[in-house]
């Protein structure tokens, strides 16, 4: 089974048995962004999601929440940065264009707040790395050994459709849970997978400083020591991330033989290959299989609003095209 097609059957049973917000390929590190990505990111709701729900169904950005910008008087935009003018102007454009902030005009320069208070909204963060085959590790120890040192996450889990042996937990860092992923011949059920525990999680500590591999050398390792505001940051940008994103990040090829369906969440399912496949990189002209039709109609966004606790369109708020009440 594919990387690929293994990942979203996970994110679809996973979806079916947890509450939670779930994404996937997300950026997991700090010093060195882009230098790990997680697989799966599970965010667990805090208290405050439903107030989160009712904000944007779009990721927040960064320097929009890092700014000196509340619910109170609006105040003039270049004031509330402490970034790089393009950063902060980027930021505002969006922060207006998903409708967390709003603006107002004065003598020609824009003054902004928040439509609402930011919550509290996230209680844990699990990340799940997804390795079918441990006959074929790649890179998984040192991957594994960067989220036990970092900790910017709360629990991470190795998930595998491999049996795990001795020797393999050996090799892996202690506090790394181990899941063994069944699945039946019925592919197309959610119940058809079954979840084994092989290992729980060690909490991983957020609230301390982490340690983040940067580079590996014969006889050394350069390291960045990643303080608690940098990790506090890191992991609201990775939740705000996972909220805007989501897991159903794929598409669907233009192929007669591609016959999407599944319970609870459609997936690109190749009749001819028999699995999910990846429409960006498996499909196409040169496959065997290929006979050309038109993309399937699938509406993955009204899929996720109906099938999990992100709310695609929040009442109350209105979707606004950039900037457009500027110029009342």
């Amino acid at each position: 089974m594919s990387e690929f097609a293994f990942e979203l059957e996970l994110c679809r049973t996973l979806e079916s048995r947890r509450d939670d917000v779930i994404a996937r390929q997300l950026g997991g590190s700090v010093a060195n962004p882009g230098g790990r990505i997680l697989d799966v990111v599970c965010i667990e709701p805090g208290p405050g999601f439903r107030a989160r729900t009712a904000i944007t169904p779009h990721a927040i950005p960064a320097a929009a929440l890092e700014a000196d910008v509340g619910t109170g008087q609006a105040r003039y935009w270049k004031d509330c940065f402490d970034c790089h003018p393009d950063r902060a102007r980027r930021a505002v454009d969006r922060a207006l264009e998903i409708g967390f902030f709003e603006v107002e005009r004065r003598n020609g320069r824009e003054y902004v707040r928040q439509v609402a208070r930011y919550p509290d909204w996230v209680d844990r963060i699990v990340a799940i790395e997804n390795k079918p085959d441990l006959g074929r590790p790649g890179d998984l120890e040192a991957q594994l050994r960067l989220d036990a040192s970092l900790g910017l996450v709360d629990v991470a889990i190795l998930a595998t459709e491999s049996y795990v042996t001795r020797a393999h937990l050996n090799r892996l860092p202690p506090e790394i849970g181990v899941w063994r992923v069944h699945r039946t011949n019925d592919s197309t059920s959610k119940a058809a997978t079954e979840i084994e525990v092989v290992r729980e999680p060690t909490q991983l500590e957020p609230e301390r400083p982490g340690i983040e591999p940067r580079s590996s050398h014969p006889g050394r390792t350069d390291v960045a020591v990643v303080d608690v505001e940098a990790k506090r940051r890191a992991r609201r940008r990775l939740a705000e991330r996972a909220y805007g994103k989501g897991w159903r990040t794929y598409g669907f090829p233009a192929c007669a033989n591609c016959a999407p369906g599944g319970d609870g969440a459609t997936l690109p399912r190749c009749r001819w290959a028999g699995r999910v496949v990846d429409a960006g990189t498996e499909c196409g002209i040169d496959c065997p299989g290929h006979e050309p039709a038109d993309s399937p109609a699938v509406d993955l966004e009204a899929e996720r609003d109906r099938e999990t606790p992100w709310v695609a369109d929040p009442a109350g708020r209105k979707r606004r095209q950039s900037g457009l009440d500027r110029f009342r």
